[in-house]
């Protein structure tokens, strides 16, 4: 008696083991499927963002949002260390699969050639699509910032583990993709040689503005805010405490059309007012309410793209909009005539100084506003416009960039030199640079000097 009830006790423990293992087995494929899930819809989330999704991204305080540019700064490493991790759980589900379906389904009484095969493929194939192609890319694609803020933990993750691996093969697929440029494979051209199609598929009798506005157009979508605006120093504002015959003595003395109006400083900005609410009312006393007059000031951030608020002031119909930076204070403003400016060209009204921010000695010798930007020289003096990205730093103006190479506050007559170009200090004014002379040396100067 007592040998039988051991034989019915390892009987017992023998048939649970294969259903324990299944078990065991369909829960590791359950959590498969969802790492599959994770990293397929993240490879759509993090790679359909565009430019100013990014840009407006880097604007936000919130940790899941900065991890989703923080991963972006190599896309390639992330982009492969998703294809590895994504490869090797999908091989272990296929794996997994054909254990389970050999355990559940029982194929020796069907005598049907290739059945057994034909079942797993479709029950696999249908598995893997359905939860690791189709459904993670539709969500995926409805709201990509969301689900790349979701799974984004999980991508983090997958980066770190597989980030030895997948730089090996960023490394060699580098390799690959330089010989293949060298054939001129490819179908992505730079901002460079888009402005040089332009110069060689116009014809000779167009005028030099209208390739300017062609290239403008082109240039257009990849324009943020802080890059054209007036900046903080070039903004003249009015007090809200000022009498009223302070405020028109203001008007006159500017001849702008709308002024900022501020409570202590240009942090505190309560409002605009513009000039033309205040002509009915110029016989009034000295004492009269012009505060009723100021209008809500409509506020915009430094990242923003100039794309976007010229849809906003078309549908606000305004032309004004002050600009802030991530901590809040006033940076500067920036105008409906800034955003046009980057398509036609510069334009002059009757109270627009002639004098250009740029003036051309000879052919290596030009006198520099410190405020004009580096865009702006780069273009007039016939240079890439990215020529000076690897030195300016955070700096969008001339004197920025003299400020990056000279490492400290220089001087008057301070000279700092980068490659074939000589900076010199002219002007100092309050401690702002107002006039650097640009030299153009004929042969590379590769140091930078200080004199």
């Amino acid at each position: 008696m007592e040998y039988h009830s051991s034989n019915i006790l390892l009987l017992t423990t023998n048939s649970f083991a294969p259903i324990q293992q299944d078990a065991f087995l369909i829960l590791l494929m359950c959590l498969l499927l969802f790492f599959s899930f994770s990293i397929a819809g993240s490879e759509v989330a993090f790679f359909s963002l565009s430019f100013k999704d990014i840009q407006n991204l880097k604007t936000k305080q919130n940790k899941t949002l900065k991890r989703i540019v923080n991963l972006l700064e190599d896309p390639k490493k992330l982009l492969t260390s998703m294809l590895i991790a994504n490869s090797f759980i999908n091989i272990c589900i296929i794996l997994i699969a054909n254990i389970l379906i050999n355990d559940l389904f029982v194929f020796d009484q069907i005598n049907i050639p290739g059945f057994e095969f034909i079942v797993k493929v479709v029950a696999v194939t249908l598995l893997l699509l359905f939860f690791g192609e189709i459904l993670p890319k539709v969500m995926a694609t409805q709201n990509n910032i969301r689900f790349a803020q979701d799974f984004g933990g999980i991508i983090q993750v997958v980066y770190f583990i597989f980030s030895w691996p997948s730089s090996i093969m960023v490394k060699y697929t580098n390799v690959i993709e330089s010989k293949l440029a060298k054939k001129n494979f490819g179908a992505t051209y730079s901002m460079e040689e888009l402005d040089h199609a332009i110069d060689l598929t116009t014809s000779p009798n167009q005028q030099e503005n209208e390739k300017k506005i062609l290239k403008g157009i082109v240039k257009f979508g990849n324009i943020s805010v802080k890059q054209i605006m007036k900046t903080r120093l070039d903004v003249y504002g009015v007090e809200e405490a000022i009498e009223f015959n302070e405020l028109l003595d203001h008007i006159k003395e500017y001849n702008y059309s709308r002024f900022p109006v501020f409570k202590e400083d240009l942090d505190s900005i309560v409002g605009m007012i513009h000039t033309k609410d205040v002509l009915p009312h110029i016989d009034e006393p000295a004492n009269y309410k012009w505060e009723l007059l100021i209008r809500p000031a409509f506020f915009v951030h430094e990242q923003k793209m100039i794309e976007d608020l010229l849809k906003d002031f078309q549908s606000k119909r305004i032309h004004f909009a002050i600009v802030v930076d991530e901590f809040g204070g006033t940076s500067g403003i920036i105008t409906l005539e800034d955003i046009l400016e980057e398509i036609v060209g510069d334009i002059k009204d009757e109270f627009d100084e002639e004098e250009s921010m740029i003036k051309k000695i000879d052919e290596f010798h030009y006198i520099v506003e410190g405020k004009t930007t580096i865009n702006d020289l780069c273009n007039y003096i016939e240079t890439s416009t990215n020529y000076f990205d690897s030195v300016k730093g955070e700096s969008d103006t001339v004197a920025g960039l003299f400020l990056e190479l000279a490492g400290e506050f220089p001087m008057v007559q301070q000279v700092v030199k980068y490659k074939q170009f000589s900076f010199t200090v002219m002007e100092i004014q309050k401690n702002r640079i107002q006039k650097i002379q640009l030299i153009i040396n004929p042969q590379p100067v590769i140091t930078t000097e200080n004199v």
